[in-house]
């Protein structure tokens, strides 16, 4: 598990993003390999950095990573939405920055055994980035109704083929149940029309189970304003996107906090009361170099958008 991780996307940026202060408290709610995290510690010499991650495999391969820092650091096993237990067990109450890079990760999918890619063929219907979570990949596709999985395709997975889909998924467990990713490919794949049809037709169909099994969207967007909320003034928020429902979430969360009085412009004075508490620095997200997205395939969907608290 040495190379758990390749290089960690948007770094530069990212870094930049976040300000960093000496004596600063950070959260890095997507910790992975380590790579944000232990440059946060290594351009720094007195920040502290608290950090999450539901992979445990993640957690022991950062843990390497970062000994260097050892005392500076804390790593919990647990998911990021659960900062509010996460930093009052470590004692913080406002921060100085947090990150956030959603998705999965690029050793989630190279482990063909844990069932995130369409291309492992033989390897069990997992998805889950937790391995002791309850529901799996496997649990979905043979045990939700028919119209659950079209509403799940097409919300999650912006599948324009979702109901041909769902119904090839319900025909052929109905027979026996799914059990593979490569299975789960085949029907994807059939389902599209003849001329269109390649391995990359079940990407969609991967992505809408995987963010269903881990629940990647619910309450993001409120995660996301109690961690802005969670700022010291002049603090920052960092957050990496890899495609446009998380942006989206994202995106509103900025905007629902960057804007300040909601009366109408008629009203002579404002009578609702409501400020704006934070700025977007990035008023369109960042994105990867040409450089990076070469080297790195993964960056090329990557969506960096940062923001600052005002008070």
């Amino acid at each position: 598990m040495e190379n758990f991780y390749h290089r960690p996307v948007l770094l530069e940026e990212t870094i930049a993003g976040l300000d960093l202060k000496e004596g600063g408290v950070y959260f890095d709610g997507t910790l992975g390999g380590g790579g944000h995290s232990s440059e946060i510690l290594r351009r720094t010499k007195t920040a502290r950095l608290i950090a999450t991650d539901k992979d445990p495999e993640a957690i022991e391969a950062a843990g390497r990573r970062l000994a260097p820092y050892e005392g500076r650091f804390e790593l919990y096993r647990d998911d990021f939405k659960n900062y509010e237990e996460v930093l009052g067990k470590a004692g913080a109450d406002k921060l100085d920055g947090f990150l956030l890079d959603l998705g999965i990760s690029s050793r989630q999918v190279d482990e063909r055994s844990r069932g995130f890619s369409y291309l492992a063929e033989e390897a069990p219907l997992d998805m889950r980035m937790d391995p002791q979570a309850a529901l799996s990949a496997r649990d979905v596709v043979n045990g939700y109704p028919e119209e659950e999985l079209v509403k799940l395709l097409k919300e999650y997975g912006e599948e324009r083929y979702a109901v041909y889909i769902a119904r090839k998924i319900a025909a052929q467990r109905a027979e026996k149940p799914i059990e593979s990713c490569g299975e789960l490919r085949r029907i994807a794949e059939s389902s599209y029309p003849a001329k269109f049809r390649t391995p990359a037709c079940a990407r969609q169909t991967f992505q809408a189970i995987r963010i269903e099994v881990n629940g990647e969207l619910k309450g993001l967007g409120e995660c996301v304003k109690g961690l802005l909320g969670r700022l010291k003034k002049g603090g920052r928020g960092c957050v990496i996107t890899f495609h446009s429902l998380e942006d989206r979430i994202v995106k509103q969360a900025f905007r629902e906090l960057s804007s300040g009085c909601d009366c109408p412009k008629y009203f002579p004075v404002c009578v609702c009361g409501k400020r704006k508490t934070i700025e977007e620095i990035t008023k369109k997200p960042s994105v990867a170099t040409e450089e990076e997205r070469r080297e790195n395939p993964r960056s090329k969907s990557a969506k960096l958008r940062i923001a600052r608290k005002c008070e």
